[in-house]
């Protein structure tokens, strides 16, 4: 499982840093390798499932707050990349841990 392209290595950073607790980077990271050898029994290729499924519920717009002569509306925005990334890992790791 040592192999993978830049955006897969850039998606198993943000996934091992998202649960990262008081800097205990090194057993996350076996967490997640373990969890993944563990769906591999089951799926051929795990990282790009799990690519595919960021892939499928990161937003494309957002809701965002814009200040107009002493009022604020609600317009909607285009979600910068990183972001989506990020909302979609915080999306699927909150419905894995309920």
């Amino acid at each position: 499982m040592g192999d993978f392209d830049g955006e897969e290595k850039e998606l198993i950073k943000k996934l091992v840093n998202f649960r990262m607790i008081d800097g205990e980077r090194t057993r996350v990271r076996a967490i997640v390798y373990k969890t993944f050898h563990r769906l591999a029994r089951t799926e051929r290729d795990v990282i790009k499932l799990m690519v595919d499924a960021v892939d499928n519920i990161k937003p494309i717009c957002e809701v965002v707050k814009l200040g107009v002569a002493c009022t604020i509306y609600d317009v909607p925005g285009i979600v910068a990349r990183d972001r989506q990334q990020t909302l979609a890992i915080r999306w699927i790791l909150g419905a894995a841990f309920k």
